[in-house]
């Protein structure tokens, strides 16, 4: 993977740069689109390409190993055969799933063990087998294993967990560099930084993973609870340790207010469900603003879904079309609002990246930061 700085703000942390990586460029600041099982929900890999304007899509190694399981993916020729997404993908070491499962689910200093949330069969992840399994799904980013805390968690829990997962990710990169990807192409491995909200947890975490001079570093146990504040602080602590000629990946963040804020902080990368989720639940994100698409207020409104959106579906159907698909709890409704939601968030930080290049982001940042941000 090679990482090429494009410009870097003058008056904030803010950066603009290009990844390389054996399934295409990506352009960053980046919003990756979350494919849980190998599936944007609802969402087509045509329509994610040519009209959400997606550049790389996440896979999730904890639930790709349970169904469709790793040997059918390897037998494809790798996860972008599999699912016909022939640009970049990033899988999730699973850490964050094996953390949800709460009581099925037993961490030690060797790894973990969990049972299956669909047939219950007990299963065993160690940072060695999570690298053969990444490897064998061939994303061209892979996570090393980690224990995301939660929040809120007791200063010595949070210690303790960051013990182990700096062991682990030892036990990974030793992995790592002694396996290839079967398919064939590069891929590269991204410690997580870990810490909770604690200062002093995420300098040391931060100070241990550039050890390994990875192709780049994640920020991960944010966006689990904590106020804005301590997260934005916590970003602040880990971009001013990162090394600034890597990239920098935010983990399950955010809101657009928070992907804003936090690019202005330094970081290229994000993911997270909310455009999808929040969509099939009727709530769209526009340039305008908020809207819940089951308010009667849209009964009788034929403007637009948003007149400044750039995907297909965003003049082509009316709000009072939309509003009458969810009120009828049509499928289409949840698909309608997917895509435009992704669209929206690309559009958002490709916008963000123009606007580095300008010269002018903190300033743009600002001038719509109250706009999108309304409930409409």
């Amino acid at each position: 993977m090679e990482y090429k700085s494009v410009s870097t703000s003058k008056d904030c942390k803010a950066r603009a740069a290009e990844i390389e990586t054996g399934h295409g460029i990506i352009k960053t600041p980046i919003f990756m689109p979350v494919g849980t099982v190998g599936t944007v929900k609802g969402v087509g890999v045509d329509i994610l390409s040519d009209e959400v304007k997606a550049q790389i899509i996440l896979g999730n190694t904890y639930h790709l190993y349970l169904r469709p399981g790793i040997e059918i993916i390897e037998k494809a020729g790798g996860i972008q055969k599999f699912n016909s997404w022939n640009k970049p993908m990033l899988t999730d070491s699973g850490g964050f799933q094996v953390y949800s499962l709460g009581k099925i689910r037993k961490i030690t200093e060797n790894g973990c063990t969990f049972q299956s949330h669909i047939d219950g069969s007990r299963h065993e992840f160690t940072p060695e087998r999570v690298i053969d399994v990444q490897r064998k799904i061939g994303a061209d980013i892979i996570m090393a294993f980690d224990e995301c805390t939660p929040f809120p968690c007791e200063y010595n829990y949070a210690k303790k967990s960051l013990y182990i997962t700096h062991k682990w990710l030892e036990r990974c990169f030793k992995q790592f560099h002694s396996t290839k990807c079967p398919h064939g192409y590069q891929q590269s491995l991204f410690p997580i930084v870990q810490g909770s909200v604690y200062d002093d947890l995420r300098k040391q975490s931060c100070n241990e993973v550039i050890k390994y001079d990875a192709d780049g570093y994640a920020i991960g146990g944010l966006s689990v609870g904590e106020p804005k504040e301590d997260m934005y602080r916590m970003i602040d602590i880990c971009t001013d340790i990162l090394p600034n000629d890597k990239p920098r990946y935010l983990m399950g963040v955010g809101t657009p207010e928070n992907i804003l804020d936090a690019i202005e902080r330094g970081i290229d990368m994000f993911d997270c469900v909310m455009p999808t989720r929040n969509g099939r639940n009727a709530m769209l994100f526009t340039w305008e603003g908020t809207l819940n698409m089951r308010n009667k207020k849209w009964e009788d409104d034929f403007s637009p879904i948003d007149i400044h959106g750039k995907a297909n579906v965003d003049t082509l159907y009316t709000r009072a079309y939309l509003r009458h698909l969810f009120v009828s709890k049509e499928l289409l409704a949840m698909e309608i609002a997917s895509i435009h939601n992704l669209a929206f968030y690309l559009d958002l930080v490709t916008q963000a990246r123009e606007h580095i290049i300008e010269g002018d982001f903190k300033q743009w940042k600002q001038s719509i930061m109250s706009r999108i941000t309304r409930k409409l």
